[in-house]
């Protein structure tokens, strides 16, 4: 086997097996799922093995059961070319009785899922997996944790600097595992491979609906444009169509996303919804990303060099790679990350929520003085909103930038980190 580099997502695994029947692992092709999966697991089905593709789906379809037969945890990959072994697994596990029998990996949610009768609640686990983070990758020191960030034990720290070149690098590249093995221009290229996937085939393969090669081509570009902001469909679909396409509905243009979003390319961020002291309302529409910056790098056909020549465009796709590393982060904490925009007009770029009712509130800047300052006046505007008598306090204030030699606490209590200093 290859070399293989441990994954914040291998001890969640761990602990999801031990309390549960059976775990599905949903996320983006190529983001690691069935590697990590078979690291833990007892034996393995691929269901789309090609010499065994017609077997598997015709034993899926007369007798499931024969399928799951092998040591545990049984991992069954790409299950959902089979909807029915859902049922199946969730009836071997309430009638083994045992925790830790199987785990299920998919990249697309199945697009007929008829002949599935019960949702699986109590039996079957759902994780989500992403591409790697940077402290995954080996390119964050891991000075500040998010952990120590909530308990109110971190420290100021001196951290390896990365230049502006290597942070847009990182952002091209992606945290795609085979691509952080592979030299530079080589790893670059993982992301074009993977668009032209999604362009020419997956698209129409995830739900059987024939979709346009050029059409996506173009909606993934005018996405990537508009990245980190609350943008409606007619919006898009005019950017679209500023290029030539008329007949590029809102109805259309909402199945291409949809068969993006099965297909794990994008995750919209929710609003956060806190009590406040003012009467502004606060804004519900969900926040537009893609999984990975290396999409909207590979979308909108820029590289590392590119850039360092559109700085604007570099804080864009930068933020997509913050967000991407603290949802990572959060996940393992057991912690979502949501956005905050009110009428007002005051934004904040993600807020870290934990289960326990803890948050902390995160600006996302590429970096200097001018910038940082921005983000941490915005975040103390936030802070005086928010209703501390009905709510806590927020555990932390921070900055996330791209390049520095320190990461510090400000005078007025906000944190700047460079992300490259960052872990759970």
């Amino acid at each position: 086997m290859s070399e293989y580099k441990e994954r914040i997502f291998d001890q969640l695994l761990k602990q999801k097996l031990e309390g549960m029947g059976a775990v599905l692992i949903e996320g983006p092709k190529w983001c690691g799922k069935t590697t990590t999966a078979e690291h833990q697991a007892g034996s393995v089905l691929y269901m789309n093995e090609p010499k065994l593709y017609k077997r598997n789906l015709q034993l899926a379809d007369q007798d499931p059961q024969v399928l799951l037969q092998g040591a545990t945890p049984r991992l069954i990959d790409e299950w959902q070319e089979a909807p029915k072994l859902w049922d199946t697994v969730r009836f071997e596990v309430d009638h083994r009785g045992e925790d830790g029998q199987f785990i299920l990996t998919g990249s697309t949610v199945p697009a007929d899922m008829s002949e599935v009768h019960h949702s699986g609640t109590g039996r079957i686990a759902r994780m989500q997996m992403r591409t790697m983070s940077l402290w995954e990758s080996g390119e964050s020191t891991g000075d500040i944790s998010l952990v120590a960030l909530f308990s109110g034990s971190a420290n100021n720290a001196a951290t390896m600097d990365k230049t502006l070149q290597e942070v847009a690098y990182l952002v091209c590249r992606g945290g795609w595992p085979r691509a952080v093995l592979q030299k530079k221009s080589v790893a670059l290229e993982r992301a074009y491979e993977y668009l032209n996937a999604i362009i020419n085939i997956d698209i129409s393969r995830v739900d059987g609906v024939e979709r346009d090669a050029e059409r996506t081509r173009k909606l993934m570009r005018s996405y990537a444009r508009f990245q980190g902001g609350q943008v409606p469909l007619s919006k898009i679909r005019a950017d679209v169509m500023a290029g030539g396409d008329g007949t590029f509905d809102e109805k259309t243009v909402a199945s291409y996303l949809n068969a993006l979003k099965k297909m794990f390319v994008i995750e919209d961020m929710p609003s956060w919804n806190p009590n406040l002291r003012s009467k502004a309302a606060i804004r519900t529409s969900e926040t537009r990303y893609f999984t990975d910056s290396s999409i909207a790098a590979a979308s909108l056909g820029v590289g590392p060099k590119d850039l360092m020549n559109d700085l604007e465009t570099f804080g864009l796709l930068f933020e997509t790679m913050c967000v991407r590393d603290l949802r990572v982060y959060a996940q393992a904490i057991n912690g979502l990350v949501y956005h905050y925009r009110d009428s007002d007009g005051l934004e904040c770029d993600a807020v870290v929520h934990l289960r326990n009712g803890a948050y902390g509130l995160v600006e996302i800047k590429l970096g200097g003085d001018r910038l940082i300052e921005e983000g941490a006046k915005n975040l103390q505007k936030l802070h005086k909103k928010i209703d501390t008598e009905r709510m806590r306090e927020p555990s932390f204030m921070a900055v996330l930038v791209a390049n520095g030699d320190y990461a510090y606490r400000r005078s007025d209590g906000v944190w700047v980190i460079p992300i490259g200093s960052l872990k759970p």
